[in-house]
């Protein structure tokens, strides 16, 4: 007998070899119906694997992110094994789930796939899936799975096991498709009733643009058809949301091939919006005690060598600059806090300095894959609102709340509502990827944990999510339509101040180490103006908007009185400008609502005789008649009220 220890701290004994399925069974056949997944100890298992010795248990359903992944994993392989019939032949890359759905890369031959063979891969998945057909978990050594993927001629699954460990290597079967795969999968296809495959894409493999570019198809499936019929109507929700659509129509940004791909050009307009959140968070900033600073773009190869950087990210960062100096190279900054830990050292420190915060608007550089560029969410430069705050270990738990303060500031300024504090730690079971003792590393995740449990966050911990210098508290935040973003990162770090030899002296004259807290709650300016975009539709707050206000004279013959007006409410400093064109007010106000401005003044005769201005608000109409004073009294108010200072 074994004993499973249930997440109420009920411990039941079960024989050896039982499974999470039977367990579920034995509380109720209700939920042995709908479990997919299973957490044994700190595992996630197929729910049909055997348990040979004591553990945890926690069961998992659709209602899980846990039971959506294994769901969606399974639905890799179900989508691999309807290709495998319809092309014989193909070869497979891998094949996750992801946040949403799942993808495979495939390397089709000589075969031409496109979307409108969709409907067919579709049809023959559910078909499949109708079967019911089992997941069947198979241990294999490494000699016989390379025998049997030579067998099938596929050199990309050869290529996965040549770097696996023998004794470590499962197969799965799923009907007439075996793959090479960890798992874990759901009981059988028949969980899976509702099927979308989304789009394609080119996936060069292993990411190496020097190697074959596979076909990436995306999917996604669900439990009942009214679910995905909801998601589909979301995806065409987040299609009318688009940064990078609205960037475009609302001349915020744009991209050059002549520049470069990933590279992200700020127009006036967006360049203004993002001078507004800058300044904002400077405003913030400045009460807290931070001190503003500016480093180079660039910095000596041997700095980040110091900090890690280079030889934790060197892959993924712009290749070394070398200057006509024999053996001197630089690199396109992939981060500040090398810099800033420079500007710690400029001088001695005594315990009195502490803390030091210093905060920089820095653009850093990364050379991210081609097929991961997005947008303004994945790019190759972009600003961190980075800052890093150097203190004492008794001062550690107050700065890092009072980082979490700004941190909901910002999230309640600007409507983000719905949120969680991701607690983001090291993986138990490999230190070896991270710098740093074990006693620093449980100091600082100690310090994240008890910081955020006095702030009553809601929180969830992720083991393997850390830097690679310490742990760190990640905002997810959902937008309107209920997406989540990580937006934010404040982290703890005892490592870089070791590596760096920061010192101040403290009150027993002797030196001691500071810690250092690396925040930015924006995360970057970047992916913050895309996500936001999204989350408002374009409909910035008032204080943020690029114009706030627009004046329609109903015919030419009023644009002198527009203009007269125009001056006068800039005195107000608000942003706004003319339409000045030879059309109807009609089109006038539709084509103000396209451009989401948020006030229209109407002006013609009556307002000139009377000097007011005829209001109108976006997506709620007239609002009446007002002078110059009052409207901007109706700006100015609403504006205090979505900034409490």
């Amino acid at each position: 007998m074994i004993n499973i220890t249930l997440p109420d701290n009920t411990v039941k004994q079960f024989p050896k070899g039982t499974t999470a399925l039977d367990i579920a069974k034995s509380i109720s056949e209700g939920l042995a119906r709908n479990v997919l997944a299973a957490k044994v100890n700190e595992e996630i298992w197929d729910a049909f694997r055997p348990i040979n010795n004591d553990a945890h248990l926690r069961l998992y359903t659709w209602n899980d992110t846990e039971g959506k992944a294994a769901m969606w994993h399974s639905s890799a392989h179900l989508m691999a094994e309807a290709i495998e019939l319809l092309y014989p032949g193909v070869k497979f890359g891998i094949g996750p789930d992801i946040e949403n759905g799942f993808y495979y890369d495939i390397d089709f031959m000589d075969y031409s796939i496109s979307s409108d063979d969709f409907k067919k891969i579709e049809d023959k998945m559910l078909e499949l899936a109708s079967q019911k057909q089992n997941y069947l978990r198979k241990d294999i050594s490494k000699a016989d799975a390379l025998a049997y993927f030579n067998k099938k001629g596929d050199e990309y699954k050869q290529e996965l096991i040549s770097d696996l460990e023998d004794g470590t290597i499962t197969l799965y079967e799923t009907g007439q498709f075996t793959d090479l795969c960890r798992g874990p999968h759901i009981p059988d296809t028949g969980f899976i009733k509702a099927i979308k495959l989304l789009t394609t894409a080119g996936a060069y493999w292993r990411g190496d643009e020097k190697r074959k570019q596979l076909t990436r198809i995306y999917g996604i499936t669900f439990p009942k058809q009214k679910e995905l019929t909801e998601y589909l109507e979301l995806l065409e929700e987040a299609k009318k949301r688009d940064h990078r659509k609205l960037g475009k129509e609302l001349e915020l940004f744009t991209f050059s091939p002549k520049v470069g791909m990933g590279l992200p050009i700020w127009l006036p307009k967006g360049a203004a919006l993002r001078e507004r959140l800058e300044n904002f968070l400077k405003k913030i900033q400045k009460n807290a005690g931070y001190e503003q600073v500016i480093c180079p773009h660039i910095g000596n190869v041997e700095l980040y060598k110091t900090s890690g950087h280079f030889q934790k990210y060197g892959k993924d960062a712009f290749q070394p600059i070398s200057t006509p100096v024999e053996g001197e190279q630089f690199l396109l900054k992939p981060m500040n806090c090398p810099h800033h830990c420079e500007i710690y050292s400029f001088k001695p420190r005594s315990y009195k300095d502490l803390p030091l915060r210093i905060a920089e608007f820095g653009t850093v550089y990364r050379y991210e894959q081609s097929g991961e560029l997005h947008g303004l969410t994945r790019v190759r430069g972009f600003t961190q609102d980075d800052a890093h705050i150097f203190c004492r270990p008794d001062q550690l738990k107050e700065e890092f709340i009072n980082v979490i303060d700004i941190v909901l500031y910002i999230f309640k300024t600007l409507d983000f509502k719905n949120f969680t504090a991701q607690i983001s730690l090291r993986d138990k079971n490999n230190t070896e990827k991270y710098i740093g003792s074990d006693e620093n590393w449980e100091k600082a995740e100690r310090a994240i944990i008890e910081a955020t449990a006095e702030k009553g966050l809601s929180t969830t911990i992720e083991y393997g999510e850390a830097a690679f210098y310490g742990p760190k508290l990640d905002f997810m935040v959902k937008d309107a339509i209920g997406r989540k973003w990580q937006l934010g990162t404040i982290q703890v770090d005892y490592n870089l101040p070791e590596r760096f030899e920061l010192e101040y002296v403290g009150s027993d004259n002797q030196k001691h180490r500071p810690v250092m807290i690396h925040r930015a709650p924006f995360g970057s300016m970047e992916r913050f103006v895309a996500v936001l975009i999204e989350h408002t539709a374009g409909k910035f707050p008032l204080w943020l908007t690029p114009e706030q206000f627009i004046i329609l004279p109903i015919s030419e013959k009023y644009t002198e009185y527009a203009k007269k007006l125009l001056n006068l409410l800039k005195n107000y400093e608000l942003r706004g400008l003319i339409d000045e064109r030879n059309e109807k007010t009609g089109k006038k106000i539709r084509d103000a609502e396209i451009q989401r401005i948020p006030y229209m003044l109407i002006v013609g005769e009556k307002e000139e005789n009377e000097n007011s201005v005829s209001v109108r608000k976006q997506g709620e109409g007239d609002l009446g008649s007002f002078t110059v004073e009052s409207f901007a009294k109706l700006i100015n108010d609403e504006i205090s009220s979505l900034i409490e200072e």
